[in-house]
């Protein structure tokens, strides 16, 4: 396997390319031939001196890059092919970004509480309504799940908000939507529409404290459910 050297922003290095970038080093050191497994999961993070998510996201990245195989319920494969190009570029974490959504959501939440009117509270609804029916389907899904969360920005009457959260939504890139296939499940599906009814519901109520609560809630719990697994 080749390993060819690619450069890191000094001023905003991408932890999960430098992560990346050492898993390739010690699949040379170790001499883990093609086709056969890396060390589990916990005891790369370990061998790494990086934590489960770092480790998850560079993973992913040499997964994109063709680099290794991630076989669900079996671990992580070395690829058969030689890998001649660089780690792809593809923004932010999703770790990254849920950290600063955390951030910032939770008090746009509070704030469309005590300022909604009743046109963009339906229009709150409207997107919880749309995620329930095309719950299976992705891309129809994704696109529920984003008028939710924009919703809730326009729900604020603040556009700046809203370009922030538009912003926020696109940095959701090539790992986000690979880490998400990797573990969304139908009951991730069900828990998301309930963390979603219960935000609706602390908007309705215009309770800004318990709206805070139940955005800060979901994205906790989906970046709980994509550290763990």
């Amino acid at each position: 396997m080749t390993k060819k050297a690619h450069s890191v922003s000094e001023h905003e290095p991408r932890l999960y390319r430098v992560v990346a970038d050492r898993i390739l080093t010690l699949i040379q050191d170790e001499g883990i031939a093609a086709g056969e497994r890396l060390p589990s999961e916990r005891d790369l993070a370990s061998k790494l001196s990086v934590s489960r998510a770092s480790l998850r996201e560079a993973v992913l990245a040499l997964e994109l890059s063709g680099v290794v195989e991630v076989r669900g319920g079996s671990g992580v494969y070395v690829c058969e092919k030689k890998v001649e190009e660089d780690i792809p570029e593809v923004g932010p974490g999703p770790f990254e970004v849920l950290s600063a959504r955390r951030l910032i959501e939770a008090e746009v939440a509070a704030i469309a509480a005590r300022v909604a009117t009743d046109a963009s509270i339906d229009a709150i609804l409207n997107a919880v309504l749309a995620m329930e029916k095309h719950h299976e389907h992705y891309a129809s899904n994704e696109n529920a799940d984003r008028d939710f969360h924009l919703a809730i920005a326009r729900a604020t009457g603040n556009s700046a908000l809203v370009g922030t959260m538009e912003y926020l939504w696109n940095q959701r890139g090539r790992l986000w939507h690979r880490l998400k296939e990797h573990f969304q499940t139908e009951e991730l599906r069900q828990l998301t529409l309930t963390d979603h009814r219960n935000i609706l519901e602390a908007i309705v109520a215009h309770d800004p404290a318990a709206a805070r609560r139940a955005m800060r809630a979901h994205l906790e719990r989906v970046t709980r459910t994509f550290s763990r697994g």
